[in-house]
């Protein structure tokens, strides 16, 4: 009996046939030249790129790469380079990791959770190089399929445009059956609506005098078999007699099982202006880019948001043309920033997003955390800032957009329909202490409504915060915090805000506060109230998330019912998680009544609160205060923060890191990491949480952007 070969295609010649690009990160030149020699000999085509350190990695990510491997490197961690290939323009980048010293196989499983793509041990030749080529086929099918589905997109796009510049009659087919229809297709047929056709067969219509012959043509066409798919047919149909015989093009649809019946009707004076578009590219339209999204990103439920302006400033519409336009693409960046989802322009200046979820409910806790952008905005534009003002307004999509004509209809809709808001939730009595003479707060109202108090003598920019407190209109901003070990990836820190003469003022940076204890209370109340209602809707979509929440010291201190408050919000948010809060106050105001916070600190825990500091590590008295509080996390001050910047003052941040956990199990966070060098050296510390604008900016609803 003869001898039968079988052969892997993984093995076959294809991957040899392109050039394979490999991002080499080692300290180890000789182990380069091993893993380049082992696919040159293999008959790969190779450039390989050897590199050790931080700065050229951040320099080649900029290029495009079909694999990374990791070795060894200077200054550069693995955990380090899977964070930066994910925020990179190839975040499905497979990397290798070449077999650690300490590797142990039960850490296999762990490796792969943080984004590995495999092990591999540079000593095991064949195995090596099995690994590698499973890899390398793997990176190349992503590669091809997102090349098909642009070269799809862009073949449908020009489908399109000619049987729209072709004046043709267009009809979708399912399994025989009419289920959608132009205009000009219903003109043909001498129809009055879409309804009359939708659920009408094929065959009734056409009325092909040769029966037998379309039948046999039409099903090898349902096959796939569509070079068969453009003919004449001679129709019986008295309604297209001026058009007979029928011109036909039958193409595959965007709708599963589908087909596109087109039918030529251009006349010969229409033919003389048609311009030709065979050769034009074509930019697709709105409907059809929306329509591309939802094939390359299919979801149980869609839904349109739109967003126009409800008022533009006259400084705007005075302006010169370069600001005027420049306002405008601002708020497309703005509204970029602030959904982290597909965004369209349409041509009247207003924007929509399509917004998907798995369930009605997920969509909804979505479309509910949008409202905040309904408040008074700023944008900076050439360095001035002006307001900016947002209505916004949805519609769930039921299917694919018809055309034009379809995707009007649902704008109009969204333009017209509100976003949904929380449930009302039960009301709680607050218990505010009797001599702020603080009004009580309802958890389930839009916006928590406080009476005014006349107050003389005040500050300007204390005027202006209880005007914006009154009216709602002070902005919380959520920031993501990334973690380390990939358990907690949904903490989110709360800082405050309000717009003051025409500028940004920080609430934590407004000392004129520190005058007004009542006002202080008041506001921190409003703020928890309301990031808990965020929280609320929040934890539909993420069951685990957390909020630390950036608080004054007058709420701690001269507030006696506050354990109480804060132990009847922990129950309206409903979260599984035991302590969905954590509430931070800074170091200093700590330090200056240490007595008291420690006695506070007691009876918060009691009532279901974590606790932090924040600004902490910059006094000669930091590690004498943190043996005397017992807090879960110290938000590193930004000071030390900057010491990431290079080498030297980064040993110097450890070892004050290390003396901190000596003194407390607590975890770090170190903040505003905003650029890339302080995000990947923060890897090189021992702090377990690192936020900042590198990572994601701060946002005025919660959204976890390593879920779009």
């Amino acid at each position: 009996m003869g001898s039968i070969e079988v052969r892997n295609p993984l093995l076959s010649k294809k991957l040899k046939r392109t050039e394979t690009r490999l991002l080499i990160i080692d300290d180890n030149q000789i182990r380069f030249n091993q893993i380049q020699d082992l696919l040159t000999e293999s008959e790969h085509q190779v450039q390989a790129s050897l590199l050790d350190d931080l700065q050229n990695f951040e320099k080649q990510l900029n290029l495009n790469w079909d694999l990374i491997i990791f070795g060894r490197a200077y200054d550069l961690k693995y955990e380090q380079a899977l964070s930066l290939v994910q925020l990179s323009n190839q975040p499905n980048l497979p990397i290798i990791l070449l077999k650690p010293e300490d590797y142990q196989a039960e850490q296999y499983a762990n490796y792969i959770r943080k984004g590995i793509y495999d092990i591999l041990d540079l000593n095991e030749i064949d195995n090596f190089y099995l690994g590698l080529i499973r890899a390398l086929s793997f990176s190349r099918l992503q590669q091809t399929q997102q090349h098909l589905m642009d070269e799809l997109e862009t073949a449908q796009t020009q489908t399109q445009a000619l049987v729209e510049d072709s004046r043709k009659a267009v009809a979708v087919i399912q399994e025989g059956i009419h289920i959608q229809a132009n205009a000009e297709y219903l003109t043909l047929f001498g129809l009055n609506n879409e309804d009359d056709v939708i659920g009408l067969p094929l065959l009734d219509l056409l009325q092909p005098t040769d029966l037998n012959d379309f039948k046999q043509r039409f099903k090898k066409i349902s096959q796939g078999q569509f070079d068969l798919g453009r003919f004449d047919l001679s129709s019986q149909n008295a309604a297209v007699v001026k058009q007979n015989p029928l011109k036909l093009e039958f193409i595959a649809a965007t709708e599963e099982d589908a087909l596109q019946l087109a039918v030529d009707i251009t006349t010969e004076s229409t033919r003389q202006t048609t311009v030709n578009t065979e050769n034009v590219a074509q930019k697709p339209k709105s409907y059809q880019q929306i329509n591309r999204t939802m094939t390359k990103q299919p979801s149980t439920v869609n839904a349109l948001v739109l967003f126009t302006l409800s008022s533009c400033s006259d400084a705007i519409l005075q302006s010169n043309w370069n600001t005027y336009k420049s306002y405008f693409s601002n708020v497309k960046e703005f509204l970029k920033e602030q959904t982290h989802v597909p965004l369209f322009s349409l041509d009247n200046g207003a924007f929509v997003a399509l917004f998907q979820a798995d369930n009605q409910a997920k969509l909804d806790s979505k479309l509910i955390g949008l409202n905040t952008l309904s408040k008074p905005q700023l944008l900076t534009v050439n360095n001035e800032s002006y307001p900016l003002n947002l209505r916004i307004g949805y519609a769930v999509l039921n299917g694919d957009l018809r055309d034009e004509s379809h995707l009007e209809q649902v704008i109009s809709q969204a333009f017209t329909t509100a976003l949904p808001t929380n449930q009302k939730a039960p009301e709680i009595d607050l218990n505010i202490p009797l001599e702020l003479e603080i009004p009580a707060l309802d958890f389930g109202t839009p916006e928590a409504q406080i009476a005014p108090i006349s107050v003389s003598n005040e500050a300007p920019v204390l005027k202006a915060l209880r005007t914006s407190l009154e009216r709602g209109e002070i902005h919380l901003k959520y920031q993501q915090l990334y973690d380390k070990e990939d358990s907690h990836l949904y903490t989110y820190e709360v800082t405050s805000g309000f717009i003051f003469e025409n500028k940004w003022k920080d609430i934590a940076q407004l000392r004129e506060l520190a005058e007004d204890s009542e006002l202080s209370i008041k506001l921190d109340r409003w703020i928890l109230v309301e990031s808990c209602k965020q929280l609320h809707n929040f934890i539909t979509q993420f069951p685990d998330a957390k909020l630390i929440v950036n608080l004054n010291k007058e709420v701690l201190y001269n507030d006696r019912t506050f354990p109480e408050f804060i132990s009847k919000l922990i129950t309206i948010i409903r979260s599984k998680v035991k302590n969905p809060l954590i509430l931070q106050f800074s170091e200093e105001d700590i330090q200056t009544n240490l007595a008291d916070a420690q006695k506070a600190f007691i009876e918060l825990r009691k009532n279901g609160a974590d606790l932090a500091l924040r600004n902490f590590g910059h006094s000669m008295y930091s590690e004498s205060l943190l043996r005397q509080v017992d807090v879960n996390c110290l938000t590193l001050d930004n000071s030390l923060t900057k010491m990431l910047a290079n080498d030297k003052s980064c040993l110097e941040l450890q070892e004050k890191i290390a003396a901190f956990n000596e003194i407390r199990n607590v975890e770090i966070l170190l903040r505003e990491l905003n650029d890339m060098t302080l995000f990947a050296n923060a890897w090189n510390v021992e702090a377990r949480f690192i936020q900042g604008d590198y990572f994601q900016k701060k946002l005025d609803h919660l959204i976890d952007i390593q879920d779009q």
